[in-house]
């Protein structure tokens, strides 16, 4: 939503301003700039990255609109299924998980909350480590240096997106004096025409710089930042499994592991203790 708010203040004032000074808006409308401009831009993107980058970018933008996926609700669910996960750890044993981290599609506790259970990226990185423990991993440190490798390389992942946008956002200022060149030498080629028909060529050749500037600084680079943002939010979900399974492999109580995973929440989407002990409390015994 504020996105769209943004797009919209920065075109309307961009446009609305030129119109109150007098500008017309045809003077603009300079359709061969644009292509020059935009096919470049396409051009460098697809050179200057690898196919997973390109899609990578393609499968995220909409993230720039949406913003984070991860709400409140998302964690108590997650706060709550490792609540119960841990539990029934402590009760019987880490060996009693095998069934729900072998087999998550099957597991009642999974199935007790669905927005965890189909995000299979989520499941799969919290089954891989749960496993661990059925095999008889104890050493905690050993096991959240491996945690922070494969958090490292997602992230660096991720970086790599949100750079290829940036990037992308640096080259249109450039692009776009590619383009008014290219005018230019189009007016000079036209040097003996009246002077209303040059005025009208060097208009639409800056064009070219203007359109540049103000998609990079505009739209693409804010578009990059945010997406960067959007990365670090939600890297925060897998952080807080982490930090859960960490506190559980040191001994520590299921309340008091859920509680350490809540505190690396960011403020924005943190249960309070009051309303994840209320959210606890009424676990049905069959999810234990």
């Amino acid at each position: 939503m504020f996105f769209i708010i943004g797009f919209v203040v920065v075109f309307g004032s961009v446009v609305g301003g030129y119109l109150a000074l007098g500008g017309h808006l045809d003077v603009l409308w300079q359709p061969f700039e644009f292509v020059i401009i935009g096919g470049a831009a396409l051009g460098s993107f697809f050179v200057g990255n690898t196919k997973r980058i390109i899609s990578g970018v393609a499968g995220n933008i909409g993230k720039i609109v949406k913003g984070p996926k991860y709400k409140k609700s998302d964690y108590l669910e997650l706060l709550s299924i490792m609540y119960s996960l841990f539990r029934l750890a402590k009760s019987k044993g880490d060996l009693a998980l095998e069934g729900h981290v072998e087999r998550p599609a099957e597991s009642n506790i999974f199935n007790r909350y669905p927005s965890f259970a189909s995000d299979h990226h989520m499941v799969e990185f919290a089954c891989d480590y749960l496993r661990l423990l059925t095999l008889g991993a104890t050493t905690s440190h050993e096991i959240e240096a491996v945690m922070d490798l494969e958090m490292e390389t997602h992230h660096n992942e991720e970086h790599d997106i949100a750079g290829a946008v940036a990037t992308l956002g640096d080259a249109f200022p450039a692009l776009g004096i590619v383009a008014a060149v290219l005018g230019v030498i189009h007016t000079m080629g036209s040097i003996t025409e009246p002077p209303e028909v040059l005025g009208h060529l060097i208009g639409g050749a800056l064009v070219g710089t203007f359109f540049g500037i103000l998609m990079s600084y505009g739209l693409v680079s804010p578009m990059a930042s945010m997406l960067q943002k959007v990365f670090t939010a939600d890297s925060k979900y897998v952080e807080c499994i982490k930090t859960g399974i960490i506190a559980h492999m040191q001994g520590y109580a299921p309340q008091v592991s859920v509680e350490f995973a809540r505190k690396v929440l960011n403020g924005d989407v943190r249960p309070s203790f009051a309303e994840l002990e209320e959210f606890l409390q009424n676990i049905p015994p069959e999810a234990q």
